[in-house]
């Protein structure tokens, strides 16, 4: 690891296959706390290429713990985190809609590293037990059109790095890699990144591995579609800049999303927007996302039309009963 330092503190890039064979060294424990650390900290100095990405990203898809959902054709709906908004679940609710409006979702997610709450927090909080049993989580798909997939039972690299990643309290190249690794490899994703140089390698990447996709970016930084500002979307076939006016939504304020000092605070807007009772700028942001997520698996629907079908999924109750039963079947 010495040697492999010297050379990034160089400003020399890792070959994929150095980056694969890196990863993997972590995970079986080869290098310390502190040589992991400096190795996360030179991907804060520069951007991380897509030789890199990649290579990191099949380390940790060789070593997953496989799980077998591909006949549901789902969709994952996450946000590489390390925004430092700390907003409410927006993806994690935008999931429900989606699972409430009858498309498959297979949501992977994590504990927060920067953020107060993030999807494995707001779930616990719930009294969700995680679980890495295909045949449950098949259940949980039948039933309710969701599953979800804690990302340390499925990767061993991810709860190695755990506690350096919540020592450290900034964003790491494992920010980038969770939506890169949902062991399902779901056939549709979106994306929401935290700048546009990450725009352009996620949709490199996603392109690379024949993913259906959108990568989003708000340009005042959220890794969301934010309604706080023009946001950009990235997918196979082009690149577009939206306004919230362009969606027949209002722009809001930074402090209509914020999650909130504690996850119970982050979990009761949660609850609210699946209820119908949280602020127009919350399940708005919760449905612009929504919306974008549907497109995808259905780009023969017109926006309007996507989130149509998107906001009836939580007026009509739809959302919050599938998170009902999703709570039956997972707690």
């Amino acid at each position: 690891m010495k040697q492999i330092l010297y050379n990034l503190f160089e400003h020399k890039y890792l070959g994929r296959e150095e980056a694969r064979d890196i990863l993997q060294n972590i995970t079986l424990g080869k290098y310390n706390d502190a040589q992991i650390a400096s190795l996360i900290t030179v991907f804060l100095m520069r951007n991380i290429s897509v030789e890199e990405l990649t290579g990191f990203r099949d380390a940790l898809l060789e070593m997953r713990v496989p799980v077998n959902l591909s006949e549901y054709g789902p969709i994952d709906i996450v946000g590489t985190g390390g925004d430092g908004k700390n907003t409410f679940n927006i993806s994690t609710a935008a999931c429900f809609t989606v699972a409430g409006a009858g498309y498959s979702v297979v949501k992977h997610g994590n504990y927060g590293a920067t953020s107060v709450s993030g999807a494995s927090n707001v779930m616990e909080m719930h009294g969700v037990k995680f679980t890495a049993d295909n045949d449950h989580l098949r259940r949980s798909m039948d039933a309710c059109n969701i599953a979800y997939l804690h990302a340390p039972l499925f990767n061993p690299a991810l709860k190695a790095v755990a506690p350096i990643r919540k020592a450290l309290a900034v964003r790491t190249f494992f920010n980038m890699l969770g939506p890169l690794v949902n062991p399902v490899i779901p056939k549709y994703q979106l994306l929401g990144v935290y700048n546009l140089p990450l725009l352009r390698l996620y949709s490199y990447t996603f392109q690379e591995n024949n993913t259906q996709f959108a990568v989003v970016h708000s340009l005042d930084g959220y890794d969301e579609i934010s309604l706080t500002s023009e946001f950009k979307v990235a997918t196979s076939d082009s690149e577009k800049l939206y306004t919230p006016e362009d969606l027949g939504m209002f722009r809001c304020k930074e402090s209509d999303l914020y999650g909130g000092e504690t996850p119970e605070e982050a979990a009761k807007i949660f609850d609210r927007v699946l209820e119908g009772t949280a602020s127009s700028a919350q399940i708005n942001s919760v449905v612009a996302n929504a919306a974008f997520g549907i497109q995808i698996m259905s780009p023969e629907k017109k926006m309007e039309e996507c989130i149509g079908i998107a906001r009836e999924s939580i007026e009509s109750g739809k959302a919050l009963a599938t998170f009902k039963k999703f709570l039956e079947i997972n707690s």
